[in-house]
């Protein structure tokens, strides 16, 4: 089953920028690192439903400029705009290469797989794989997947998990049929889409990605 990754923040100054929910959670919020080949770097908070937030930044614009991944070309194109908020969110699978085959049955067009890696403050690094639908992110946004390369316990200090949740994502930047179909997931009897850690509930217009933490 699907799980809700992250949701992923635009943002130019990432330290003021999540201290808004450090001040109206009480979430803590660590520097996560640098993704040298995208020019980016990125604030963190974790939640306890093994989940979390990343406020993405650009620390280098001539890398990030020339990127061919969709999610910097994403932000790239919203920081020109100075539109800092929350924009995107990756669905986390162990099946990757599974929805590489369902992508290419359905004829879904998309990018990817994409490596990607990140080194902590600490000097190690995380590795993952990133797969796109493609979505014309001026018009919409369609959620993006991620398979990690390290288990949970590796690239997470528990000290640093928050004791809060993400318990549901408000999204209604695609087709409802289109995100049904394009993630193989079913709306249940209250028309939620069911993850196996957050509700997805779709909303009738296009509006900003919302999301609840309790």
């Amino acid at each position: 089953m699907l799980s809700l990754d992250h949701i992923v923040f635009s943002g130019k100054d990432l330290n003021n920028e999540s201290k808004h929910y450090t001040d109206a959670y009480d979430i803590k919020v660590i520097k996560g690192g640098e993704h040298e080949r995208w020019g980016t770097h990125n604030y963190l908070a974790y939640f306890r439903n093994h989940c979390y937030i990343e406020w993405l930044g650009i620390n280098n614009p001539d890398i990030a400029r020339q990127s061919d991944n969709p999610l910097i070309q994403h932000l790239v194109h919203l920081l020109d705009l100075n539109v800092e908020e929350p924009f995107q969110f990756a669905l986390r699978t162990t099946e990757l290469d599974e929805y590489v085959i369902h992508f290419q049955k359905e004829k879904i067009p998309f990018i990817g797989p994409i490596n990607g890696q990140r080194k902590k403050p600490d000097g190690k690094i995380l590795t993952w794989r990133l797969l796109f639908p493609v979505y014309d992110y001026k018009k919409e946004t369609l959620p993006f997947l991620i398979e990690w390369d390290q288990p949970e316990e590796e690239r997470i200090d528990t000290n640093m998990v928050n004791d809060h949740s993400i318990s549901a994502v408000h999204f209604g930047g695609s087709m409802i049929e289109r995100f049904a179909t394009i993630y193989q997931l079913n709306q249940n009897n209250d028309g939620k889409f069911v993850l196996d850690n957050v509700e997805i509930i779709f909303l009738e217009e296009k509006t900003n990605l919302q999301f609840q933490i309790d």
